[in-house]
Formats: C-alpha cells, sequence, structure tokens
C-alpha cells in the first residue's frame, strides 16, 4: 500500500510541476508580446525587462496589480497584435504572488542586451557628471549593477526613461525619500543629460 501511495504522491508532484512550468512559459509569452522576444524590447517607448534583478521586478509588478505605479495603455507589439491595447496594472491584476515571484525570476537570468540608441555625446558627458555627483550611490556602475536591486537604467531605451522620469517630477510615481530629493536637485537640462548617458551606454 506504501508503494502505491509513494507512486501516486509522485505522480501529483509531477503533474503539479510540469503544469506550473507551462503557466509560467504562457505568461512569459505574453509578457514577450509587449516586452519583445526574452524580454529585449526593439520599441523605444517599452522598457526591456530581461536581466533585471529579481527583487526590483518583483517589486515592479506588486506595484503595478495594486495599482501604486502609472498605467498607461500600450499596444501589443507582436502575436496577436488585433488585440485590445492594454495596460500593465490590467495585465498583473489576476497574478498572484508566487507568479509574480516565478516571472521575476525567470526574467532576472536572461541576459540584458542594451538597446542601439542614438544619443548626444556632449550631453551624456554631462550626464556622466550628473549620475556621479546625484545618482552613483543607489545606482552603481554607470546604473548598470543589478546587485543595486534598482533596475538597469545603462541601455536601457531613452524614450522610456523620459516617461519614467516626467512620472517621477509630476509625482504621479510613487518614489522614495533619496530618490525624491535627488530628482528635485536636478535642472530639466541635467535630466535630460542623464538619459542621454544612459542611453550611450550601449
Amino acid at each position: 500500500m506504501k508503494i502505491y501511495q509513494f507512486l501516486f504522491s509522485l505522480f501529483v508532484m509531477t503533474f503539479f510541476s510540469a503544469a506550473s512550468a507551462s503557466d509560467i512559459d504562457a505568461m512569459i509569452g505574453h509578457c514577450n508580446d509587449c516586452h519583445g522576444n526574452n524580454g529585449v524590447s526593439q520599441w523605444s517607448d517599452v522598457p526591456t525587462i530581461a536581466g533585471i534583478d529579481a527583487f526590483g521586478h518583483a517589486d515592479a509588478l506588486l506595484m503595478f496589480r495594486e495599482n501604486e505605479r502609472p498605467c498607461s495603455e500600450s499596444k501589443y507589439r507582436q502575436g496577436d497584435t488585433s488585440r485590445a491595447a492594454t495596460t500593465m496594472c490590467a495585465v498583473t491584476a489576476d497574478l498572484s504572488d508566487d507568479d509574480i515571484e516565478a516571472l521575476a525570476d525567470a526574467y532576472s537570468e536572461l541576459p540584458f542586451v542594451p538597446a542601439v540608441q542614438k544619443f548626444d555625446a556632449a550631453l551624456a558627458a554631462t550626464g556622466a557628471a550628473v549620475h556621479e555627483m546625484h545618482c552613483a550611490k543607489c545606482h552603481s556602475d554607470g546604473g548598470s549593477n543589478v546587485e543595486d536591486e534598482a533596475s538597469i537604467l545603462a541601455g536601457q531605451w531613452a524614450c522610456y526613461l523620459e516617461n519614467e522620469f516626467a512620472s517621477y517630477l509630476s509625482g504621479d510615481r510613487v518614489q522614495d525619500k533619496k530618490m525624491e530629493e535627488s530628482l528635485a536637485a536636478l535642472s530639466a537640462e541635467e535630466v535630460k543629460a542623464l538619459v542621454h548617458y544612459y542611453a550611450s551606454q550601449q
């Protein structure tokens, strides 16, 4: 009797493990329809999510699920592009904590690929100095160090970064005290220079 119980338990664990893996694959496929294959975006207003640390990524998804971050509407970029446009708040609404953790872990294991994009070299040089003075304590190695658990800025799309900075500065996006103080100290030109600096890291 015990051997049958063991075999049944093994079957149940294997079945649910396979089902879980299938569910994660489906969720990843859904994410990739907006963020690009393997989470590497080809669209300037959509961030690359591959390679972002799991903690920071999970935190972002939780904030979207709780409607604590701005949720602008976006169309699907690949797959069935005839689907109605959606938002990150809508996409994450039905995700469980385990789903979010699994997605964040999966994307953290993928390589971040810097966006190939135009930038102004002079502004980028200014931005490098601004970064070192105001941002490097939390975003080390030019904003590329995943161990900071502060997402990846270096090589991210400039258009996306511009939108996020605007969201922070308008107060639409929740930020901690340090971030708020750092941004408040910057002029519009310095923010622009920062964007070009991050865009220059290809």
